[in-house]
């Protein structure tokens, strides 16, 4: 990837993804059922945009709606299975009950990962204290992203959050790319950019005729142009 900011979109089949690279996005983030907020696809879904497109592929790793792990065994079964099928990026982060990073869940899927890139998603919104998350993963093989909103209502909200965060770029635990998302918006980016944020993240702006319709290659290249700007 070059130097340029990153756009990442989310895709959940094919047309989305072909759509998402042409209108120039960076990266995808492939994702099922957005009903329950992004759930892990299938392997078959995973195969058949990994042939349709050549950008990177982020693959989410989650079984049910929230940020509880639930079922460990068969995240570690999905995972290696997709892992298996040539996924080498992904998507992941759980809480446990008291707002706290569920690092026995982590760690038990980035065994399987085996060094796979990762990003911690916005579990880190709903964390108890994300100073303390950071922290406590900053020692994980593979993370080098957060997705985050800087607040669990969205960017609108979070944006003092995500200022403060970028401006510690490189402390302890907070080496990981900032990936801006949740509620994000066009009219966001010049103050985020001025922040020295520098990748955004981007589903529903992505269809402007809702998740029941595809994701629309001008809209990525409207916003790939704004990133940009």
């Amino acid at each position: 990837m070059s130097n340029r900011a990153v756009l990442e979109v989310i895709a959940l089949d094919e047309q989305d993804a072909v759509a998402a690279q042409t209108g120039g996005a960076d990266r995808l983030e492939l994702v099922t059922d957005m009903a329950a907020d992004g759930l892990t696809p299938s392997t078959a879904t995973f195969t058949a945009i990994r042939r349709a497109v050549d950008i990177p592929l982020r693959v989410m790793l989650r079984l049910a709606d929230g940020f509880a792990a639930g079922d460990v065994d068969a995240l570690v079964a999905r995972a290696s299975e997709l892992r298996s099928a040539g996924a080498d990026e992904f998507v992941l982060g759980f809480l446990t009950a008291d707002g706290e990073p569920d690092l026995v869940a982590v760690e038990r899927l980035l065994a399987v990962l085996d060094g796979a890139r990762w990003t911690f998603h916005r579990a880190i919104d709903r964390a108890a204290d994300r100073d303390g998350l950071r922290k406590r993963l900053a020692d994980l093989p593979g993370l080098d992203t957060y997705l985050t909103a800087g607040s669990a209502a969205g960017v609108d909200t979070g944006l003092p959050v995500l200022e403060t965060e970028a401006a510690r770029t490189g402390e302890p635990g907070y080496e990981p790319q900032i990936l801006v998302g949740g509620g994000l918006r066009l009219d966001h980016l010049p103050r985020l950019r001025a922040a020295g944020l520098t990748a955004f993240h981007i589903g529903g702006a992505a269809r402007p005729h809702g998740w029941t319709a595809p994701v629309d290659a001008t809209a990525v290249h409207t916003w790939r142009e704004a990133v940009d700007a």
